[in-house]
C-alpha cells in the first residue's frame, strides 16, 4: 500500500507540472495513463468512481 501511495503522489506530481509547464503531449498522456491505474489500486477509489457516476448523471440531466 505505501508503494502505491507514493507512486500515486509521485506520478500526481508529475502530471501536474506536465499540464502547468507544457500542456498534454503524447509521453504527458503516458504518465498520466500510469497515474489513473496506479489511483485505482489505491481506497480512494470507490470515491472516484462514485464521483464520476454521479458527475455523469448531473450531466445527463441538463435540459437544453
Amino acid at each position: 500500500m505505501i508503494l502505491s501511495l507514493s507512486g500515486v503522489l509521485l506520478l500526481g506530481i508529475v502530471v501536474f507540472l506536465f499540464f502547468r509547464k507544457d500542456g498534454l503531449k503524447g509521453s504527458h498522456a503516458t504518465v498520466s495513463a500510469l497515474f489513473g491505474f496506479y489511483l485505482s489500486t489505491t481506497g480512494i477509489a470507490p470515491s472516484i468512481k462514485a464521483g464520476g457516476e454521479s458527475l455523469a448523471s448531473l450531466l445527463g440531466g441538463i435540459k437544453f
